[in-house]
């Protein structure tokens, strides 16, 4: 909103005027609530007063923290559902158990109830969920946009057949990180593991990896990223991990940003020529040369002993000494 000169209604001059953030008070569905408003006051008389576009902008301000607040969906997200389904609007309503129009009228801008927020919010995040929903109500929808729902349904649970665990933990690094190439990921999973394994003694997902020519690697993941190569992962489908790390408790969110703020800044070849000098995938690639293919385990025994180790020199909770630990390999690389 640009800051113009107008004519303040309080005193009758042509001036300009301050804007602000104040907590306001607002009633909805007979609950209280305060949130952050932009607001205008005459720079002569001090009143406050309206200005263009600010009222536009204060309903915007109420609508995102209400939302925000009691975990509605939003807007963009119902437009995300669409497209992960390629169904339309009136199809989309009825298949989830609504109205014919519900939908249209959510993404004109009216709030769904908790209960109905809580469906859409569901259908995203699970295939499956949407799939039984789709199947419950079948005969109302069109045999074609059922058909087409359907598959994408089908689709997205066959590709997602990974650990809740490690949903979460690709989710959370989704959050945090700009953009990531599969190389990248599946190292940053693994550094993940092996210091969630050396100070916890449990694995903080399920899935095994196995030692590939270029390092480390998580079968389902690779499986699920594979089309990306070298390229950044940029996909609509993968809006279903989204939020997913909630799910994440404190100390596992923790070991993960401790990799992000110290692994993550580099590129998945650094990472990957770090895991080649690193035990776990040197032992098991043992009687390989170096570029021949193998689909060998990388025990989780064997990871955890080797950060074990790495810990007890380094200390795996302390970032600097993880950062310590990082440029001492990439120097024997280098020499």
């Amino acid at each position: 909103m640009n800051k113009k000169k107008i004519i303040c209604p309080e005193c009758r001059t042509y001036t300009g005027y301050i804007i602000r953030k104040e907590k306001r008070k607002y009633i909805i569905r007979d609950q209280e609530y305060y949130f952050d408003i932009t607001v205008a006051y005459c720079e002569k008389c001090g009143e406050e007063i309206e200005v263009p576009g600010l009222l536009d902008l204060q309903m915007k301000e109420v609508d995102e923290q209400y939302r925000k607040k009691e975990n509605i969906v939003f807007i963009d997200e119902i437009e995300k559902l669409m497209t992960l389904y390629d169904i339309g609007k009136a199809p989309l309503s009825l298949g989830l158990g609504f109205g014919e129009i519900t939908i249209t009228r959510y993404l004109k801008g009216q709030v769904p109830s908790k209960e109905y927020s809580d469906i859409i919010k569901n259908a995203l995040e699970s295939p499956k969920y949407m799939l039984n929903k789709l199947i419950e109500n079948k005969n109302k929808i069109a045999a074609n946009a059922f058909e087409k729902a359907e598959k994408c349904a089908l689709n997205l649970e066959k590709m997602f057949n990974i650990s809740s665990k490690m949903l979460s933990t690709i989710s959370y690094i989704f959050e945090e990180s700009l953009e990531i190439t599969p190389l990248a990921l599946q190292k940053i999973l693994y550094f993940i593991q092996g210091i969630y394994l050396a100070l916890y003694d449990v694995p903080l997902f399920d899935e095994d990896c196995y030692a590939w020519v270029h390092g480390p690697v998580y079968n389902s993941v690779y499986n699920l990223f594979k089309e990306f190569k070298y390229n950044p992962i940029d996909d609509d489908r993968f809006m279903i991990l989204k939020n997913r790390f909630e799910e994440l408790t404190e100390q596992e969110r923790n070991v993960i940003q401790l990799v992000l703020n110290s692994f993550g800044n580099y590129s998945g070849k650094v990472l990957e020529e770090i895991t080649h000098q690193e035990d776990p995938w040197i032992n098991s690639r043992n009687g390989y040369s170096f570029l021949e293919p193998s689909n060998n385990l990388i025990e989780k025994n064997q990871i955890q002993l080797y950060f074990k180790k790495i810990d007890k020199e380094y200390s795996l909770r302390n970032i600097k000494e993880i950062n310590r630990y990082i440029n001492e390999q990439l120097e024997l690389k280098n020499k």
